[in-house]
């Protein structure tokens, strides 16, 4: 059972896509989720002050800025030095995403960052640079070959049978 009441849940398929270019955007989420404009602002604060949504903003098109490189930084961090990473790896603007994942024995790897750049070269260097100030070790970069799909989950999104359930 979900823990969100019915109009919560068609708020948030109303959100999952981008926000209209308009003068009240929240209005048309209001109107597309069945509820009042305040109810919109509301829930949001709420669930924003309560951790339920980390960030609402904008998300540009980086290759469109000229930022045609990302790499997957894949790095072997001691345990102990999980947290003290992860702190620094996320105060780099060229990093929009890092988490640490579990190793296995055929890949000694368990801390991960994806770090854009406009070049692969570019990429690389920010990986040396952090590597460099943070002290860590061994890495690798790993650059896509091909894309297949990109965009943001859609949560509570209608299901092939139309359902949502």
């Amino acid at each position: 059972m979900s823990r969100f009441e019915p109009w919560e849940i068609a708020l948030i398929r109303s959100v999952n896509g981008p926000l209209t270019v308009s003068e009240r955007p929240y209005a048309e989420i209001a109107e597309k989720a069945g509820i009042s404009e305040a109810q919109v602002l509301e829930r949001l604060r709420a669930w924003k002050a309560d951790g339920t949504i980390r960030r609402f903003g904008a998300r540009v098109n980086h290759r469109r800025l000229g930022f045609a490189a990302n790499g997957m930084s894949v790095w072997d961090v001691p345990p102990e030095r999980v947290e003290e990473a992860g702190r620094f790896m996320s105060a780099q603007p060229e990093v929009s995403h890092c988490y640490v994942r579990p190793r296995s024995t055929s890949w000694p790897y368990n801390f991960y960052g994806m770090i854009h750049g406009k070049s692969e070269d570019e990429v690389r260097a920010v990986a040396e640079r952090i590597a460099q100030n943070a002290g860590l070790g061994e890495y690798r970069v790993l650059f896509s070959s091909k894309e297949y799909k990109k965009s943001a989950p859609r949560y509570f999104g209608e299901k092939r049978n139309g359902t949502g359930e």
